[in-house]
């Protein structure tokens, strides 16, 4: 385009209306903006807790797996440390050996510590487990099948409580998105399949046109809700399981099975030192 016709483009703008012969709404890209902001946040949010939930099963496969090495490690370096202590006489080494031991005894009291883990019958089996170092079945693994995440985003995307313009809609939707992000954890393929019926029999939600005031607080509260979830999402990122999950998201059991076997090589290298002391 040369400047010439630019000009005369402008000037032919400047008396052009759109085409229908009506006039474009004042609100009507602000409506653009915050439905785009909607979309690209709720697709936030369904990244960000479907790393949740699978930083929640690695780290469950992750004390299932090492948690009983990490404890056997502790108890052989308590060992070594003792056996240090009975040969050398020195106080220093027997104050070494003497806290060593301390962390692995439970401290008087710690049923009163313990909420969540025992009822009235008492000691929930993982925390009995945990005290008595006696084996207990391990938890359920839980993944999600792809129909499961399949279902899971649809639902996200059609019930989310983002998509609501009154108080009323909101906590409809937001207990519903509760019972799909929990029939999800759980990797229940069939409940979500209920859920999405439920959801089809329900009411609809009718949208009607905000003034422009209410559209800018809509994507300023887009805007907060988007910094909350990215603090959400490096807070998962950074904690240590999500640190490790990261390292092989492909094949995450192969690498617990590369640490367990780290682990049970200096298991051996501590038993070999014990016997050693001990002999």
């Amino acid at each position: 385009m040369t400047t010439s016709e630019g000009d005369q483009g402008e000037g032919a703008g400047a008396q052009r209306t759109p085409v229908g012969g009506g006039a474009t709404r004042p609100e009507e890209r602000l409506e653009q903006a915050v439905r785009a902001a909607e979309k690209a946040l709720i697709e936030f949010e369904i990244a960000v807790e479907t790393f949740r939930v699978e930083v929640e099963n690695f780290s469950r496969l992750h004390e299932q797996k090492l948690g009983p090495l990490y404890t056997r490690l502790e108890e052989l370096d308590a060992r070594i440390l003792e056996a240090r202590a009975a040969r050398s006489d020195d106080p220093e080494d027997r104050r070494r050996a003497d806290e060593a031991r301390a962390r692995l005894v439970p401290i008087p009291g710690v049923e009163e510590l313990m909420n969540g883990w025992m009822d009235g019958d008492g000691l929930f089996p993982e925390a009995t487990a945990m005290l008595t170092d006696r084996p207990v079945r391990p938890p359920e693994r839980v993944r999600p099948s792809e129909e499961a995440r399949k279902l899971y985003r649809e639902l996200a995307r059609k019930a989310h409580p983002d998509l609501a313009q009154e108080d009323e809609e909101r906590a409809r939707r937001e207990e519903f998105i509760t019972r799909v992000n929990a029939a999800y954890a759980r990797g229940n393929a069939e409940e979500l399949r209920e859920l999405a019926e439920e959801w089809a029999a329900g009411p609809e939600l009718k949208r009607t046109p905000s003034p422009a005031e209410e559209l800018y607080a809509r994507l300023e509260w887009l805007s907060q809700r988007k910094e909350l979830l990215t603090l959400v999402a490096r807070n998962l990122e950074e904690s240590a399981i999500g640190s490790m999950l990261r390292l092989a998201p492909d094949d995450p059991d192969q690498l617990l099975e590369d640490i367990a076997a780290q682990l049970r090589a200096q298991l051996a290298e501590r038993e070999a030192e014990l016997a050693a002391l001990q002999g």
